[in-house]
């Protein structure tokens, strides 16, 4: 992965956010209605259902990457993009800064959920996640890290439980600023692999083509929707819908 300078300090303080359980929406409701498959659409009766997390304990999903327009849409940044559609689709504002990242806190459902965009460059990602979970005091297995990765075709999703950083410098950031400890969820976006004899980075720092913009598109809102069935449902759900779905197909 690409060596790129740590950006300045962010001197921001964020106060401690007391989460307090909402009535659910009409709009979230319809959400619900309009998911496209049978996993999925079982979310609709969950959300009017005790949550199975605790109230005190939000969910923390992060989205790797780059600041700046220089990497915006870029391959090495579809942790961002992931993060940007939770946002959008769940009204969620992503215009605090804390923590060294770019900051939203809402709720999925009657889950609360942080939403974080760590504006170290990629490299230094762990700086802000870290800071974020002890802060919170967030269990690791609420911990969700989404990332590009090379090693899975273009527009694949895999959702694990735990792993290494599979040579990744953001999550060997995260991991080495979780003091080493690794047990926590990743959602692996993929990238695919450079074509021919071309350098890595400059690969990562590529941006799509008109088709792979379209076919990434499906896979965002696919990403969304196994959010939402962790977080209503429970992991093990939300893996299976993830890792076992065939490949997304455009309509039209």
């Amino acid at each position: 992965m690409m060596n790129v300078a740590t950006c300045s300090m962010l001197r921001f303080h964020f106060p401690i956010w007391n989460f307090t359980k909402p009535i659910i929406s009409t709009r979230f409701n319809m959400r619900l209605l309009s998911v496209r498959n049978s996993s999925a659409s079982s979310i609709a009766t969950t959300a009017t259902e005790p949550s199975k997390s605790k109230q005190n304990e939000p969910w923390l999903i992060v989205g790797l990457g780059n600041p700046g327009k220089k990497y915006a849409a870029t391959r090495h940044n579809v942790g961002f993009e992931m993060v940007d559609a939770i946002a959008e689709a769940e009204g969620i504002s992503m215009s605090s800064v804390s923590f060294k990242a770019l900051f939203g806190k809402g709720f999925i459902g009657d889950v609360p959920v942080l939403l974080a965009k760590p504006q170290t460059f990629m490299n230094a990602s762990g700086e802000s996640v870290g800071a974020i979970v002890s802060y919170y005091k967030i269990p690791l297995k609420q911990v969700i890290v989404i990332f590009d990765d090379m090693d899975l075709p273009f527009a694949k999703l895999r959702l694990l439980p735990k792993g290494g950083h599979g040579g990744h410098n953001g999550m060997k950031s995260v991991i080495n600023h979780l003091k080493g400890n690794s047990g926590f969820p990743r959602l692996r976006i993929g990238i695919g692999r450079p074509p021919g004899k071309m350098d890595p980075v400059s690969f990562v720092l590529r941006q799509f083509t008109k088709q792979e913009r379209e076919e990434l598109n499906f896979t965002l809102q696919h990403g969304l929707e196994a959010m939402r069935i962790i977080l209503l449902e429970g992991f093990d759900k939300g893996a299976k819908f993830v890792n076992t779905a065939k490949k997304i197909e455009q309509i039209g």
